[in-house]
């Protein structure tokens, strides 16, 4: 189905932060798959890994335990402020189950009837109809009404848009079950969360027993330089939604709450392929090459230089660029309005075999792998720097 707005290249093989396309050409991969190619391409250790899972069990369903799931939710609550993991297949799926969690938690702590979930202006949550429906983006929307009922929007870092909206909801009574925030929005333009905005948003949620939910499917697994992106914000969701990074390539997504969040009880939510041996022991590969290889300190790092580098840019080149935002290894050059556009920049730098991808009209995102080392990032911003001067020379309004 006609789906996808597919760019004409035909991807084959990769080896690290490289791609080769069918004709030879090779492409300097600052995708990643969008954010999910955690250890780069054809990583020895997701090689060794799964071959040897492929010998003993791929597929055995949740009607019995899987050694490996258990071991990556053991991880996973391991290192983070969650106690319990359901596992999925996707961000959208982690999504969905986050959403029956807010609306069981409605009815069955705050009482609620007709349980409401707010969540931010520009967001992106999934493409499933609850989510896409959390999805503060009415241009997502469109075409695929009636929404599901029982969502309210608010800008983003707004703390007092976001008491307005919460006072105006509780009026006469509970009535809001969660919210659900991306600690950084990626697809709405690569906007880092204000602490004090989610420090405040922590407090009404704990003051009124309402869940707080962190969408962290692009943000987590290492990407922003800390191992979550609540770390970034030194706040903790009750819940938080993982998915892109976590399987390194192989789809898995996962749900993971604290003790006091967990209200889903057998037959009330399920997955056939959902933490399956072979999804788990890719994440459980990623799992150990993050500690080994200390990947988020490494993003950490790698995200300093090259948003440094995209400001020098920036700088050198006014009329096309604003400045760079963004934490670790995921940022955004922010282009100026009325010059190029994030796709016609992303085209030009598919040109120059740079592969990088839009989030928003104005942004041009980088979400490269992990393991991208200073020489790789140095000649990014070489071959993105010939494409904005391309761009500048194809584009009237940037002139």
């Amino acid at each position: 189905m006609a789906t996808y707005g597919r760019f004409p290249i035909e991807l084959v093989r990769g080896r690290g932060v490289w791609v080769w396309d069918s004709t030879g050409k090779r492409y300097l991969d600052c995708v990643a798959g969008i954010a999910v190619c955690t250890l780069g391409h054809s990583s020895r250790a997701l090689r060794r890994g799964l071959t040897d899972q492929l010998r003993k069990l791929q597929h055995v369903s949740n009607l019995y335990r899987i050694p490996e799931q258990e071991r990556l939710a053991a991880w996973i609550t391991a290192n983070s402020c969650a106690d319990k993991v359901f596992f999925c297949n996707s961000g959208a799926e982690a999504n969905e189950a986050a959403i029956k969690l807010a609306r069981k938690h409605g009815h069955a702590v705050r009482g609620i009837e007709n349980p409401v979930i707010l969540t931010a202006q520009a967001s992106f949550h999934g493409r499933t109809l609850a989510a896409v429906t959390a999805t503060g983006q009415p241009k997502y929307h469109e075409g695929f009404e009636p929404m599901v009922q029982g969502f309210r929007y608010f800008p983003y870092n707004d703390t007092a848009a976001f008491e307005a909206l919460l006072a105006e909801c509780e009026a006469e009574g509970p009535r809001v079950a969660a919210v659900l925030l991306e600690p950084l929005q990626g697809e709405g333009g690569v906007n880092p969360g204000n602490p004090a905005f989610f420090k405040r948003v922590r407090e009404l949620c704990s003051e009124r027993s309402i869940l707080l939910i962190f969408d962290e499917v692009q943000v987590g697994v290492g990407r922003s330089g800390c191992l979550w992106g609540y770390q970034k914000l030194g706040v903790e969701p009750d819940a938080l939604t993982l998915a892109k990074g976590l399987g390194g390539g192989v789809p898995i997504g996962a749900l993971a709450v604290k003790a006091t969040a967990d209200q889903l009880r057998a037959g009330e939510h399920a997955s056939t392929f959902g933490g399956n041996p072979l999804s788990c022991r890719a994440g459980l590969v990623v799992a150990e090459e993050l500690a080994r290889r200390n990947l988020p300190a490494h993003a950490e790092a790698m995200g300093v230089l090259l948003q440094n580098q995209l400001a020098d840019l920036a700088t050198r080149h006014p009329e096309l660029a604003e400045g760079a935002r963004g934490w670790g290894l995921l940022q955004g050059l922010v282009l100026q309005p009325g010059g190029p556009s994030a796709i016609e920049v992303v085209k030009a730098a598919m040109a120059e075999g740079l592969l990088l991808v839009p989030a928003g009209a104005q942004v041009v995102r980088f979400v490269p792998p992990l393991t991208i080392k200073p020489r790789h990032i140095r000649e990014a911003i070489r071959r993105l720097e010939r494409a904005l001067l391309a761009c500048r020379t194809t584009t009237p309004s940037a002139t």
